[in-house]
């Protein structure tokens, strides 16, 4: 839709056609200013900005093409669209070359220009949208590469700030997905150690014959294999940072051997005579219950205390959903600088059906919805349709149930848009402005939803 009341500039040199551009772009809703050449439509730039520009090419005094190299130099940003009679379309390409947005071949229909221009508004759309995703990525809501505006979230970030510069060991809980890792390197990056290494091992991923030599490293000889020293994780890490995620996968023996460095703060090599000291603060991760795992003897109630002096529980996403247009969209940049795509846009029902999805695989099962998304779409929206089965078939089941025989889709999306609605009150604490946001709708529109719905 285009904006009611956009200035446009129109140059050309025949009185009627600027006459009849005039009054045609007026009725779909401009205000339009005209220009008989380019040095006119110039001097007009000096004192108005307009939002769009149409310019002939072949003029007197100064024709479209030195019109747009004037403009272009003068830093004018506003979409130059250019008029081209028939035999001068090589022309308009190279002006196209030069910087121009499009051009569109005299005699044209009014049809042709509208299209044309809201085309041309869609691009300044998605650029402003760009322009503020990339602002909000650099504001509050964004710590470290973590982006959130929920509450609890916030806390996290606050968390962070306070445990980054010491050397306390941290212990950070969440479901498999919630962007663990990405903690862990915010309390590294944010601190005093940023500048020293920062290495992750993943506990579960190591055949536990080797985990041992991963960790502290060997000297040569100290079994069949060792043909040289190794240096361990530990070791590499010093000065630095080191993450053991998925520590509840860590063997109960090599459990032993952990509790001692972080009592002594010093390492063994595999088949070394002496240790060496080290300075390292270690960071945990796992998604599973190790309060549970030390009552059933899984996991070492001593090392337990020594990883938990600092706590940090991530939630999962499905109880932070008004994070997740913000992260839709700074994963839909993240995915379409990867592919060179341009689709950024989320769709109405697209969005609902992500609000409405429990995600069970947390923000990592999103960017990969996100991704299928940017693939399936052919233009720059990502509609319902490009969205996987499972969130079409979430939705459905939290629909009325089928067994009433009520089969009426109207029914049943006035029952997701009412429990969609519901939800974004609770998340916002009943302020509506917020929750129009969040379900990306208009305040009057949420207004009118309301009172239909009857929700007080």
């Amino acid at each position: 839709m285009i904006e009611s009341g956009s200035p446009i500039l129109i140059i050309d040199d025949e009185e009627n056609l600027r006459h009849m551009l005039s009054a045609m772009l007026s009725r779909q809703g401009y205000r339009a200013d005209t220009a008989k050449n380019g040095a006119e439509g110039l001097r007009l730039l000096s004192e108005k900005v307009y939002d769009f520009i149409l310019c002939d090419i072949r003029m007197p005094e100064m024709d479209g093409k030195e019109f747009l190299a004037r403009a272009l130099d003068e830093k004018v940003s506003s979409p130059i669209i250019m008029m081209s009679a028939y035999g001068s379309v090589d022309t308009a390409v190279d002006c196209m070359k030069m910087g121009a947005y499009d051009f569109i071949s005299k005699p044209f229909k009014k049809d042709e220009i509208v299209m044309v221009l809201r085309k041309a508004e869609e691009r300044e759309r998605l650029k402003s949208e760009n322009s503020r995703l990339k602002a909000s990525v650099s504001g509050s809501e964004n710590f470290c590469g973590l982006i959130s505006r929920n509450a609890a979230m916030q806390e996290i970030f606050s968390q962070v700030r306070k445990v980054a510069n010491l050397k306390t060991s941290v212990l950070i809980l969440g479901e498999s997905g919630t962007g663990k890792e990405l903690v862990a390197r915010a309390v590294h990056s944010s601190g005093n150690r940023a500048a020293k290494p920062f290495v992750a091992v993943n506990c579960g991923a190591i055949p536990e014959n080797l985990l041992e030599s991963e960790l502290f490293g060997h000297v040569r000889g100290a079994f069949t294999d060792a043909s040289g020293d190794k240096t361990g994780l530990f070791e590499q890490a010093d000065g630095g940072t080191l993450l053991l995620d998925e520590i509840g996968e860590m063997p109960l023996a090599l459990q032993v051997k952990l509790l001692r460095v972080l009592q002594e703060e010093e390492i063994r090599k595999v088949g070394a005579a002496v240790s060496r000291t080290i300075n390292v603060r270690i960071v945990s991760a796992t998604s599973r219950d190790l309060e549970a795992d030390v009552r059933s003897g899984r996991f070492r109630e001593d090392l337990y205390f020594r990883l938990n002096v600092f706590c940090i529980a991530l939630p999962p996403l499905r109880e932070r959903i008004e994070d997740i247009p913000y992260l839709v969209e700074h994963l839909a940049l993240k995915c379409s600088s990867d592919s060179a795509a341009s689709v950024i846009r989320f769709a109405p029902d697209a969005m609902r059906l992500l609000l409405a999805y429990p995600w069970p695989g947390n923000i990592r099962e999103l960017e990969n919805v996100v991704e299928r998304g940017l693939i399936m779409s052919d233009g720059i929206t990502i509609t319902g349709s490009c969205l996987p089965p499972a969130l079409h078939a979430a939705t459905v089941s939290s629909a009325p149930s089928a067994a009433s025989e009520d089969l009426s889709i109207k029914k049943a999306e006035d029952a997701i848009e009412r429990d969609l609605i519901r939800k974004a009150l609770d998340r916002t604490g009943g302020n509506r402005t917020q929750a129009s946001k969040i379900l990306e709708i208009s305040h009057r529109s949420l207004l009118y939803k309301l009172k239909e719905f009857g929700i007080e």
